[in-house]
């Protein structure tokens, strides 16, 4: 009697798995334990919950204050204001800082001079004292005038009349961050290889074009993740115009609080919650602006959070 097509195989093969593994078959490889790391994470664990469940149940905290005041009109008008400043500052602040960046490399004695005196006073004075000395400007200065140095004027106008409070603030901030961005921007030039430079300058390229299209996307990589922590701290550093008259959202919580001392708590958990939002919303943008000038330079780009979400569920589907 013969025997079905395929008995044999699968006899023979299940003879083989049942054989005891030869010095040439595949060994399973066993994954080495790490228990210490499991520990670890139990004790971090505990220590969140116990920091959540003190953070939660504490009534002094009076989180239905919180959610009253989070998104008051009075709120949401000081948080655009802090918006409009830390934005027109970080602008203002990244050219400034490219223009002393490129002055300081230049071969002009005179450039380097200026650029490194700049930079180096700016970075000395700290930012209320500049903010405050930009208040003060007009008991110095009653008119600004542009011409000729001791010659004819061509232009005169009254500074009262064209710095407001919000233009003080943005040109206070915006000084003291191009001086700390110009080293952040300069190391990112000079982290560019010297290779690159010297071969646009054999194709003959115009040193403009050289800066534009082959420096500075290049420098760009290093110069994001240094100039995004700058901005971090710029988004805090906006805190400092409550003292030049300016009601920004630090300055509303100010002001609340004492109208209603029974909530400053709240008050501050208020302003602490939005400054998170917005150095979380920065941090978003920092991603995505190093994954853009990442292309070329890795083989690989990091994966999107979609991206993961998606791998994650694809992983999952394919399990069940």
């Amino acid at each position: 009697m013969s025997s079905p097509p395929g008995y044999a195989k699968t006899a023979v093969a299940q003879v083989a798995d049942d054989a005891p593994p030869t010095a040439d078959a595949p060994r399973r490889v066993i994954p080495q334990r790490h228990p210490l790391r499991w520990v670890a994470a139990a004790v971090v664990a505990v220590l969140v919950a116990m920091a959540l469940n003190a953070l939660i149940t504490n009534p002094f905290f009076q989180w239905d204050r919180f959610g009253y005041w989070f998104t008051r009109p009075v709120v949401l008008q000081g948080l655009w204001i802090t918006i409009k400043v830390t934005f027109a500052a970080a602008v203002l602040g990244f050219l400034g800082a490219l223009v002393l960046a490129v002055a300081r490399l230049s071969s002009n004695p005179l450039l380097r001079a200026v650029s490194w005196t700049y930079t180096w006073l700016f970075r000395s004075i700290p930012l209320i004292v500049i903010l405050l000395f930009l208040v003060n400007f007009g008991a110095l200065y009653k008119t600004i005038s542009l011409g000729v140095p001791f010659g004819p004027e061509f232009f005169r106008f009254d500074e009262s009349r064209l710095a407001t409070d919000l233009a003080l603030a943005i040109i206070g901030l915006s000084l003291a961050e191009a001086a700390y961005g110009s080293e952040v921007v300069r190391a990112g030039i000079l982290s560019v290889d010297q290779g690159q430079h010297e071969a646009a300058a054999a194709l003959g390229l115009p040193k403009s074009y050289q800066f534009r299209k082959i420096v500075l996307p290049q420098a760009l990589r290093s110069i994001v993740p240094n100039f995004v922590n700058q901005l971090i701290g710029l988004i805090k550093a906006s805190s400092l115009v409550f003292y030049v008259s300016l009601l920004d959202l630090f300055g509303q919580v100010q002001t609340l609080g004492s109208t209603y001392p029974g909530d400053i708590i709240p008050l501050l958990l208020v302003a602490t919650v939005w400054y998170v939002i917005l150095t979380s919303v920065l941090s978003v943008v920092q991603f995505y602006v190093e994954r853009h000038y990442a292309r070329g330079a890795v083989r690989t780009l990091p994966p999107t959070p979609l991206q993961r979400l998606r791998a994650f569920l694809g992983r999952k589907a394919v399990a069940a």
